[in-house]
């Protein structure tokens, strides 16, 4: 009898588990699940979920491969993936609810409605629009590295960056992808409804659409009994798995968790002009508007599929013609999952594709060999084309790679002794890189992420990033050479770092790194210094050295060893104490821009 009920037990888990699976009954689908399977052995992909829509009905629903692969746990329809960027249209929809209240007008200035966001000059701050932001059309390129390496849960200060994120277009001129964009229109949301944007996304879209398993944050996903892990694949076939990365502070551009099944009521609303089971969700005049061209993007077609073109950019949404068929879609990338939501509005079919690979191309494949059979288009090899093209860009990014080996000048040592090296790096539009040297190497961290600096040639190093799940190196073959500079004083200013395409190298300003000094010690350095008949005093003031000069502010120091102290609110600015031969200090030198000049002690 007991092994009766655990066989009872065990069959109702494994339906439980597959009960959202639908087998593809509609003859359009025939031979879609060995053309979907051979993706994970294609792709080295550990798994992923599909849910195809048709009208207001789920036609067909399957997981593939696993959402824990080192313990064998399948992937159904109803296993949570984080989906990245297919946040974007959630967001942009409360925005649109709140143009239906009467709350925001999309050609209003942002700034109209959020007076302290401040842009990089007064003609942005002047003509930025809610609608601009909505659609990548600002100016700004994607500044991704100030949110990912300096993360930060607080949203006010992530906003307050933009202030110094130059643009590289002008208003409307061009479309770039800016995350900053899609926090900005939660900050919005979060102030004129007097609530969070997660408690927003619950209200309006997740209880209307019984997206019953979808959540907003990290948390709640690593809690979850059927969450899939992240996974990256290292050395072109190994399946490895990655962390979790907490974007709750960029959460409305992109934090959201779903399910294929919960993604498909999404897909639902708005195939059907906005109603999900009959009740409206969003206003069909926004849906129009969302799903028409806001913006041109670049980019011509292809040369071997001239019937895919005419990309441009909704509100959250990605548009083309794809074999001559509208086309809406949005990917979704955070570390170790990938996503790709969408519909044609014209024939009323919708596609989820959620992965748990890092950087995958499998949910765009995916999503083109099922429309492809739903729209009865002729057969293309998607998972092949796309293979040959990555075969070739390896072999072109390999000979680069010896290209630029082959210059390299090790022997052209840098400028200075590695230690000189050390310090803190900060740029107003990120945050702070501390580098140290141990073990005759330079290491560096930011608030999230530790990389090390491999000697180039002269003050040029290569940075490779060190992954936080396993603490290996990147080998991706995606090189950042930082250059450090130093001030006609040959001190070490700054680090150039080019972490983005397309934009000027960020600038990094270098201070010393502090070093504990007691207050005892401080002691000797205190008295009166005299420079050309005028009176230096230096105190203290609990544990902090103070500089003081008649006719300004007093200065706070801070100790970086032998004897010197930079001024904590002056850049380039230091003071290096002097002793004399029985050790007691004798005199100061002041270093900045301008010189070095001596005073004496009293």
């Amino acid at each position: 009898m007991k092994k009766y009920y655990a066989l009872l037990l065990g069959l109702s888990l494994y339906f439980a588990a597959h009960a959202q699976d639908r087998q593809p009954t509609d003859k359009r689908l025939s031979g879609i699940d060995p053309a979907l399977s051979k993706l994970l052995k294609d792709w080295h992909v550990a798994g992923f979920a599909v849910a195809v829509v048709e009208k207001d009905k789920v036609i067909y629903s399957k997981g593939f491969g696993y959402r824990d692969y080192e313990h064998k746990k399948p992937v159904t329809a109803n296993t949570l993936f984080a989906i990245g960027s297919s946040s974007k249209a959630f967001t942009c929809g409360l925005v649109g609810l709140l143009q239906k209240d009467g709350k925001v007008l999309l050609d209003n200035k942002i700034r109209d409605y959020l007076p302290d966001l401040h842009f990089y000059n007064d003609n942005m701050d002047a003509n930025i629009t809610v609608r601009d932001m909505m659609c990548h059309r600002t100016g700004l390129s994607r500044h991704d590295y100030s949110w990912y390496f300096f993360n930060t849960r607080r949203r006010d200060s992530m906003l307050y960056r933009v202030r110094y994120m130059e643009p590289t277009a002008g208003i409307r001129e061009k479309w770039q992808y800016n995350n900053f964009m899609f926090l900005g229109q939660g900050v919005l949301v979060e102030k004129l409804t007097g609530r969070s944007w997660e408690d927003n996304i619950w209200e309006k879209f997740f209880g209307p659409l019984e997206m019953k398993r979808s959540n907003l944050s990290i948390d709640l996903l690593q809690q979850d009994a059927e969450a899939s892990l992240g996974y990256k694949v290292v050395n072109d076939s190994l399946i490895r798995k990655t962390g979790y990365y907490d974007i709750s502070g960029m959460g409305p551009a992109g934090s959201i968790n779903s399910t294929a099944t919960d993604m498909a009521h999404w897909v639902m609303m708005w195939i059907n002009g906005g109603s999900y089971k009959g009740k409206e969700v969003l206003p069909p005049f926004y849906i129009s508007d969302a799903i028409s061209a806001q913006m041109a993007m670049d980019g011509l077609p292809d040369r071997a599929h001239p019937d895919m073109h005419s990309d441009s950019y909704g509100l959250g949404w990605f548009l083309d013609s794809y074999r001559g068929h509208y086309q809406v879609e949005h990917g979704g990338n955070i570390d170790g999952f990938s996503a790709n939501i969408s519909f044609f509005p014209t024939d009323s079919i919708g596609i989820v594709i959620l992965t748990n690979q890092n950087g995958s191309p499998v949910p765009a494949i995916a999503r083109r060999l099922i429309a492809d059979k739903l729209l009865g288009l002729k057969y293309v090899d998607w998972s092949k084309e796309r293979l040959d093209a990555l075969a070739k860009a390896k072999k072109q990014r390999k000979k680069a790679e010896q290209a630029t080996e082959a210059q390299k000048r090790p022997q052209a040592g840098p400028s200075h002794p590695l230690k000189d090296y050390e310090g803190i790096y900060n740029n107003p539009e990120a945050g702070d890189i501390v580098v140290s040297l141990s073990h005759d190497t330079l290491w560096g961290t930011t608030c999230r992420q530790r990389f090390y600096l491999r000697h180039y040639g002269y003050d040029i190093f290569e940075l490779r990033w060190i992954d936080n799940t396993d603490g290996t190196a990147d080998t991706s073959g995606n090189v950042v050479r930082v250059i450090f500079r130093y001030n006609e004083t040959g001190n070490i200013s700054l680090m150039e770092a080019p972490f983005e395409g397309g934009v000027k190298p960020i600038e990094f300003l270098y201070r010393p790194a502090a070093k504990a000094v007691t207050a005892d010690e401080l002691t000797q350095y205190t008295g009166n210094y005299e420079l050309a008949g005028i009176t230096i005093k230096v105190y203290t003031k609990g544990d902090i050295l103070y500089f003081s000069v008649p006719g300004q502010p007093d200065y706070e120091t801070v100790p970086t060893g032998s004897h010197t102290f930079v001024l904590k609110s002056l850049d380039g600015y230091s003071v290096q104490f002097e002793p004399g031969d029985n050790g007691a200090i004798t005199s100061v030198k002041i270093m900045q821009p301008n010189g070095t000049f001596k005073a004496k002690k009293k």
